[in-house]
Order: structure tokens, then C-alpha cells, then sequence
């Protein structure tokens, strides 16, 4: 057996809710539960998009920065690649093999200590982050 509700009801209300049960196969009973379950749902819903909002803001701001730092970096080396095609004379055609191999040499010495010092969690910004707290600048990398 359902337990038995007393609820009180203003007349527009109550006009609204005959209007609704006087339709074949339907109950005061049933609309007002649907009426109360749809509405609890939607309160549930609104507690779990509250404690969402503050994680998706704050990985918002983090993409944020992330879409910076990346800005400042693509910046920064297309700067340094313009500044070396200006002050990098071409060489000659009799040294080009020569350079080019002393070039993929030194780029996969490059590429390794890149490797290297990633997986060992070392990276520039880290050092220059720890020195500039040392010298109290300050910051974070």
C-alpha cells in the first residue's frame, strides 16, 4: 500500500491539475508523482553541474595558460629561426656535404639530449624557475 499525502494546492493550481487527471488514463496521483520525481531529477542535475562548473573553470584557465605558454613558445622560436637565416651566410657548394652531415650529427646529439633530459625530468624551465627563486626573482616555470 502507497502511503497517503495531504497536500494543499492553490485554485489555479488544482484548476490546472483537474484539467490534466480528467483525461482518459490519467490520476491526480501519477501527474503529481511524475510531476515530483521530474523535478527532483532536475535538482539532482543541477547539484552535479554545481560541483562540475568549478573543475570545468578551472581546467579552463589551465587550457588557457597552456594555449599562452604555447603562443610565447611558437613565438619565441619562430624569432630565433628568422634571426639564424639572417646572420647564417650560405656556404659555399664545394662544403654543403660536409656541413650537411656535421648538421644531422649534431641534430640527433640534439634530439638525444632532449630525450634524455625529459625522461629524467629535468627541463630549462625547471632550472631556470629553481634559479630565479635562488637570486629572489621569483616565479614559476
Amino acid at each position: 500500500m502507497k502511503p497517503r499525502h495531504h497536500l494543499y494546492l492553490d485554485d489555479e493550481l488544482t484548476a490546472k491539475l483537474d484539467a490534466l487527471a480528467a483525461k482518459p488514463g490519467s490520476s491526480k496521483s501519477a501527474i503529481v508523482s511524475d510531476a515530483l520525481r521530474a523535478y527532483l531529477a532536475r535538482r539532482g542535475a543541477r547539484e552535479l553541474d554545481d560541483l562540475l562548473k568549478v573543475r570545468l573553470d578551472r581546467v579552463t584557465t589551465q587550457l588557457g595558460r597552456i594555449e599562452r605558454d604555447i603562443q610565447i613558445l611558437l613565438e619565441t622560436l619562430a624569432l630565433f629561426v628568422r634571426y639564424e637565416f639572417t646572420v647564417t651566410a650560405p656556404l659555399p657548394d664545394s662544403e654543403q656535404a660536409e656541413a650537411r652531415a656535421l648538421a644531422q650529427d649534431r641534430y640527433q646529439a640534439f634530439i638525444e639530449q632532449v630525450g634524455r633530459r625529459i625522461a629524467g625530468g629535468r627541463t630549462i624551465g625547471r632550472e631556470l624557475g629553481a634559479h630565479d627563486q635562488h637570486n629572489g626573482v621569483g616565479g614559476t616555470a
